[in-house]
C-alpha cells in the first residue's frame, strides 16, 4: 500500500510564493514519475508539473517560469515551488505516483 501526503498549501497574496511537498510512504519504488495536478472550483483536474525518476521535468504552459518541481528520492518526497502566484492558481493541488493519488492541499491566492 502506498500513501501520498501533500502539505504546504494555504492562503497567499498575489505575487507571493508557496512550496508544496508530497511525501510518499509504503511499498514504493521511486522509479516512477511524480506529478502535480490541480483542480480549481468548477474546472477539470489538470497536470501542473511532472518529474521523472531520471530528472526530466515538464510543465503546463500556464506555470512555466513560475513553478519548479523537484524530487528527493532519498526522502521519497516531491516538491513544487510556486512563485509569482496569481489568483488563477487557486486550486486543490494533488500529487500522483503511478496509480496512487494524495488527498490534496488547498492553495488560495487572494488579496
Amino acid at each position: 500500500q502506498v500513501q501520498l501526503v501533500e502539505s504546504g498549501g494555504g492562503l497567499v497574496q498575489p505575487g507571493g510564493s508557496l512550496r508544496l511537498s508530497c511525501a510518499a510512504s509504503g511499498n514504493i519504488l521511486m522509479r516512477y514519475a511524480m506529478t502535480w495536478y490541480r483542480q480549481a472550483p468548477g474546472k477539470q483536474r489538470e497536470m501542473v508539473a511532472v518529474a521523472t525518476s531520471g530528472g526530466s521535468t515538464n510543465y503546463a504552459d500556464s506555470v512555466k517560469g513560475r513553478f519548479t518541481i523537484s524530487r528527493d528520492n532519498s526522502k521519497n518526497t516531491v516538491y513544487l515551488q510556486m512563485n509569482s502566484l496569481k489568483p488563477e492558481d487557486t486550486a486543490v493541488y494533488y500529487c500522483r505516483m503511478g496509480d496512487y493519488w494524495g488527498k490534496g492541499t488547498l492553495v488560495t491566492v487572494s488579496s
